[in-house]
């Protein structure tokens, strides 16, 4: 893969940069910084080199039109912070407000393009339509450096038609996501222990099916695995199901077991009587979830079961909570799901954290972000590789 070193001298050069600022905020306050700090390798690199550094990222979904609910101004005042200098933020993305960000730059300094998903041409399923964005945004540098990973599985004009537009190289973010991602998809130090939770089980039928062939050991927690004990023959109460899933899990019930993959289901869940934080809950048997209650988190023996399984491990990927963690009634499996993780990492495991709610959730639960081998910034994209997909922002950058 091409790289920035393969860009040449870049002093004076604008560069323009991909960058993943998906950040959440609350009305304009960023809750979670850790995206743009985990940009800051390149950027800093670029500004050190003497480039005039051009970045382009995206928040939110504002539909293809200006949305100010959308744009990048908290972006760029804590970057500004966190690289020690003003960041001038355009207020488009290729208009004349780009064109005179991009124009008064000084070697070492940065500007910020506005929301890139403003422009609806970025996302265009239409070829033509993402190539005209790309060449407009192509005559405001002198060369490309794609560093969002979050957004390399997307055929986008900003991530892989401007590549082909202009001397391109992956950023210090995308070659780390990618060699920590590979070391669990390319003969990985076994056991190999997978850890899979969100909501949905038709979220990751790709990744489960993959893994089926790779993993020793299938954890499984959050919404997807009421789907499984469903698949088992066991009721669920009120809980997220995918009743059009079942046999599809049955099926790879049958294929872990044939496969020799050990799939290590929760005993225990904490069932609530509706969806909220300060719902009464109570500790129940997987199997025995009561009507009219939805499970929101494994449970406390699950955590320690779970623990177990990854001690040994000597790979771990996880991608996806156990519960809603954002509920502190509900956050026990995904923090012991963590420390497992950590103490197993401790032992001399590789561990990964595969990005969106996973990583949300080890900064939110306190953990130490060096307690694992890497936090992913790409939820979709981290999941694509670990289904042993070709990602397009990362093929157009091939040697």
């Amino acid at each position: 893969m091409k790289t920035i070193d393969s860009l040449g001298d870049l002093r004076g050069r604008r560069v323009l940069v991909r960058s993943d600022f998906n950040v959440p905020l609350d009305g304009t306050t960023i809750t979670d910084d850790g995206r743009i700090r985990a940009a800051l390798p390149t950027l800093t690199r670029l500004v050190d080199a003497g480039a005039r550094v051009v970045v382009m990222a995206h928040l939110g979904r504002p539909k293809g039109t200006p949305d100010p609910a959308f744009s990048l101004a908290p972006v760029a005042a804590r970057l500004g912070e966190l690289l020690g200098q003003d960041v001038a933020l355009a207020q488009d993305l290729v208009g004349e407000s780009a064109r005179a960000a991009v124009a008064g730059l000084a070697d070492g300094q940065v500007a910020l393009l506005e929301n890139v998903r403003f422009d609806p041409r970025e996302t265009s399923k239409v070829d033509a339509e993402r190539a005209e964005l790309a060449g407009e945004l192509a005559e405001l540098g002198d060369a490309f450096v794609s560093d969002g990973f979050g957004v390399v599985h997307r055929k986008q004009a900003s991530v892989y038609d401007i590549a082909e537009r202009l001397p391109a190289g992956a950023g210090e973010l995308v070659l780390a996501e990618v060699e920590s991602l590979s070391r669990a998809t390319t003969d990985p130090e076994r056991p190999y222990a997978v850890v899979l939770g969100g909501s949905k089980v038709s979220d990751k039928l790709g990744v489960i099916a993959n893994l089926l062939t790779k993993a020793d050991r299938l954890l499984i927690g959050g919404g997807m695995v009421f789907t499984f004990l469903a698949a088992k023959g066991h009721a669920v109460g009120s809980s997220l199901l995918e009743e059009d899933q079942i046999d599809t899990v049955k099926e790879y019930l049958a294929q872990a077991e044939a496969n020799g993959v050990e799939i290590v289901l929760p005993t225990d869940i904490v069932a609530a009587e509706s969806f909220a934080a300060d719902a009464p809950h109570e500790t129940v048997a997987a199997d025995a979830i009561p009507d009219g209650k939805m499970g929101l988190d494994i449970g406390p023996d699950s955590g320690a079961l779970f623990a177990a399984k990854l001690a040994d491990a000597r790979t771990i990927a996880w991608n996806g909570p156990m519960g809603v963690f954002e509920f502190a009634a509900f956050a026990g499996g995904t923090r012991a799901v963590a420390q497992g993780i950590v103490d197993a990492t401790a032992a001399g495991a590789f561990s990964i954290v595969g990005g969106g709610d996973s990583a949300a959730a080890v900064r939110k639960l306190g953990f130490d972000e060096a307690g694992f081998s890497h936090i992913s910034t790409g939820g979709g994209a981290s999941l694509e590789l670990l289904e042993g997909k070709q990602l397009p922002g990362l093929t157009v950058l091939a040697d």
